[in-house]
């Protein structure tokens, strides 16, 4: 087997975090001038690598218009696996709880995935499918599902009443990098021990208050809860030994 290079998409908040952490070489539309969903301006720049990790994506989750998630999340998520199959590259996609945001609680990699009704939620999940249908072979991609947060965090309010498995965003990232660099495949479930979002700002924001109120406003719908069953991704790491 040859040497392994990995290549990150993207500068937000994870992508970032990832780099800080491995240093592996990234790319990103602020940096590089990348889009996309336009295959010609980043396709030339996958050649020399092995593993690419898609940390691109439009994440306004207030934002219930279709077209701006359509056109990254979708879209970008097809011509980027198109582009990865074809030279043989293992995509590592970065998804998100919210695919499970309709589901049983403690909902499983193989169990169907209803999204929260808006664009965000529906296009993660169209994204997750385009990439298993462009590349059938489940080892040669990997779609990871959880949430990150900003550390510390970063306002005088956390809602009580929003419960899931996501973190900051060092120990997300420190996540999916073990299961990146230990050549996990296709579609797992990432988080810690299930919490509120006021549980877990208090460990860097201990004066923050609890906030309860409704989500929805106009037509804006957030998931209360999103538990999932992360089993999967504990026995990978007993198997592996690193955990």
């Amino acid at each position: 087997m040859g040497e392994i290079r990995f290549l990150v998409l993207g500068d937000g908040l994870l992508g970032s975090e990832i780099v800080k952490q491995t240093g592996w070489r990234y790319f990103s539309r602020k940096k590089d001038g990348i889009d996309i969903t336009q295959t010609s301006t980043y396709i030339n720049l996958l050649r020399n690598y092995t593993h690419v990790i898609n940390c691109i994506g439009y994440t306004n989750t207030r934002d219930n218009t279709r077209d701006k998630h359509f056109d990254v999340n979708v879209k970008g998520a097809y011509y980027l696996a198109e582009a990865c199959k074809g030279f043989r590259i293992k995509l590592i996609h970065i998804s998100t709880d919210y695919v499970y945001a309709n589901s049983p609680d403690k909902a499983k990699e193989t169990d169907v995935p209803l999204p929260v009704a808006n664009w965000y939620g529906q296009s993660k999940v169209m994204a997750d499918s385009i990439i298993q249908a462009v590349i059938p072979n489940e080892q040669e991609y990997l779609i990871l599902r959880g949430t990150f947060k900003t550390r510390p965090y970063p306002y005088d309010k956390a809602w009580s009443n929003l419960v899931g498995n996501f973190d900051y965003v060092d120990v997300m990232a420190s996540l999916f990098i073990k299961l990146i660099q230990n050549d996990a495949c296709g579609i797992y479930n990432v988080g810690t021990e299930r919490k509120s979002l006021f549980t877990l700002a208090q460990q860097t924001k201990p004066d923050v208050m609890p906030h309860d109120d409704t989500y929805e406003t106009n037509k804006y719908i957030r998931p209360y809860w999103t538990e999932m069953d992360l089993t999967k991704m504990h026995n990978f790491f007993k198997e592996k030994g690193i955990e």
